[in-house]
């Protein structure tokens, strides 16, 4: 660590060595010092039209690059982005808020400043409850050690983090010291050598095993490591809905979407038959549970996350996921044969029909055949989402979607986000009409960074999940006209489509104009929604 580093300048160097290259946010007084040091390092600012998409799309950056960051102002700022970060606590996204404030000279006799809410710390209090580690830096002697600390914390639990920089202290240099020690890096190695003697036991002894893989697959990094497992073993795997894509859609062990009495009937069935369900960073939701129609025995489960390993009614403490995945690929695991397993179905050629009106299956029938090699499909909540549960992804890590918190709003800064981590991805953005008003202008900074995403408005004149499960005329929003968004922003292309000869060539355009992003209006019906959809609305609806 170089002495005398400023505070500033050091909390950059060290996002930039964790590989971040993008800072989201919107300015401010009381973080304009920061963000003149931000703009003379090698990260680039990405200046959003509100911080809620800047929080929307740091989370889709970290989702795929393993980290991301927003940088906003006091209060009026902060308190705006709690939603979106709210959200990548809930499904360990690893996002780092920098927020300004006022300096500690200026907060002497507790003066009224502006943005101030209540105390100079009410701000922090509100982050304290969201995030797993936290730090105002406020005293140049131990700021360094606290950024480092709290940057740990985020990478290790894979959940939003937060620090706070007075505006006084951007450039004071901090006091060198050593670097925080790492935090439960290992494994109990003789805890860790009776589990996988009792897991292995589990998995050689069951007639058909099945691997459940979910989102702590992509969050920790371990998609290779369960291909090594289930490969090894001959397991057939099948993913949560805020796992999917965990694995690549076209592996021969790949079985589908598992989702209780919402997903496919073939599916449900053999995972709910399986003699050992193998639990990889599930998380145990309703939404993933299909509203809690799934039925898995835990009495014949494994049940392995960064936080918790438990097999059958057993629970062990201090062993890692990682350890414990590694473990189970150096066992001696038995291959299983072939037990007949489901094969989920691959996209059919899309011919439209003449005159036929678009629906919400032939929409995503069309979607099927657009999706590429180098697509990555981010769907905000609703039809969206579920829709695209029948999508098939080509490659691994390349879904977005906000399957449990459900936070409207999410998919287009989403793209924003994703794109700015791997540029040589395109996104598909699934987002509904009304999902589209909260969020949809953050396509102005998708204009200024010069990205290209596809954009579907699923348009369904409001809010489709509620209309399923109670409606009134609450639910309606008002109709734009979508298509227009060209003229507007002055970029981009934007199609008009109520027909499936519409849809399709409105594809095909899309497909052929790569310099700027596609938006394609697609007329629905208010009452079509996708099978998924029906079957949670139904559920849903017996709660009010």
């Amino acid at each position: 660590m170089k002495r005398g580093t400023e505070i500033g300048q050091y909390l950059i160097e060290r996002l930039g060595a964790h590989g971040v290259r993008h800072v989201f946010g919107i300015p401010g007084d009381y973080v304009l010092g920061f963000y003149d040091q931000l703009n003379a390092s090698p990260l680039e600012i990405v200046t959003t039209c509100d911080e809620q998409g800047a929080g929307f799309a740091a989370d889709a950056y970290a989702r795929v690059a393993g980290l991301g960051a927003v940088c906003v102002t006091y209060c009026v700022g902060g308190l705006k982005v709690v939603n979106p970060v709210a959200g990548a606590f809930a499904e360990k996204s690893p996002v780092v808020v920098i927020s300004g404030a006022p300096g500690m000279r200026e907060r002497e006799k507790n003066p009224l400043l502006h943005h101030k809410v209540r105390e100079f710390d009410t701000q922090l209090q509100v982050f304290e409850k969201i995030t797993v580690a936290s730090a105002v830096l406020d005293n140049p002697d131990t700021a360094l050690a606290e950024i480092d600390r709290v940057l740990h914390a985020a990478l290790r639990y894979k959940r939003p983090v937060y620090l706070e920089l007075p505006r006084d202290l951007v450039t004071v240099p901090g006091r060198a010291t050593h670097r925080t020690p790492e935090i439960h890096e290992t494994s109990d190695p003789l805890v860790l050598e009776e589990a996988l003697a009792e897991a292995v036991q589990l998995i050689n002894s069951a007639k058909q095993p099945v691997a459940l893989a979910d989102v702590e697959v992509h969050r920790f990094a371990l998609q290779d490591d369960v291909l090594r497992f289930i490969e090894r073993a001959n397991i057939p795997v099948a993913t949560t809905i805020l796992g999917k894509s965990v694995i690549s859609e076209q592996h021969p062990l790949y079985l589908g979407v598992y989702e209780g009495a919402m997903g496919r009937e073939e599916v449900q069935r053999y995972v709910e038959s399986s003699d050992c369900v193998i639990l990889l960073g599930a998380f145990m939701t309703d939404i993933n549970l299909g509203i809690y129609t799934a039925r898995i025995d835990l009495g014949k489960s494994i049940y392995a996350t960064s936080e918790r390993l438990a097999i059958r009614y057993h629970t062990f403490e201090n062993v890692r996921f990682k350890d414990f995945l590694r473990g189970l690929i150096a066992a001696d695991l038995h291959p299983h044969e072939a037990a007949g397993w489901p094969v989920p179905p691959r996209p059919q050629p899309f011919i439209p029909r003449v005159g036929e009106r678009v629906t919400i299956a032939r929409l995503f029938e069309r979607l099927n055949a657009f999706i590429g090699e180098d697509t990555i499909v981010i769907a905000d909540v609703g039809n969206a989402l579920f829709g695209a549960m029948d999508l098939f992804i080509h490659q691994r890590t390349e879904f977005l979607g906000p399957a449990y918190y459900a936070s409207m709003g999410f998919a287009v800064p989403a793209a924003l986000g994703a794109q700015c981590a791997r540029p040589e991805l395109r996104p598909l953005v699934l987002v509904g009409d009304g999902a589209f008003q909260m969020t949809g202008m953050e396509l102005s900074s998708i204009v200024r960074q010069r990205l290209n995403p596809v954009v579907i408005v699923l348009n369904n004149a409001g809010y489709g999940t509620e209309r399923h499960i109670h409606d009134g005329p609450f639910n309606d929003v008002l109709a734009w006209n979508y298509h227009q968004m060209p003229a507007l922003l002055g970029a981009g292309r934007a199609f008009l489509v109520e027909t499936e000869p519409q849809l399709d060539a409105a594809l095909a355009a899309a497909a052929q104009h790569t310099e700027s992003y596609c938006l394609i209006d697609v007329h629905l019906e208010p009452l079509d929604h996708s099978a998924a959809l029906g079957r949670l609305a139904e559920r849903l609806s017996k709660r009010i």
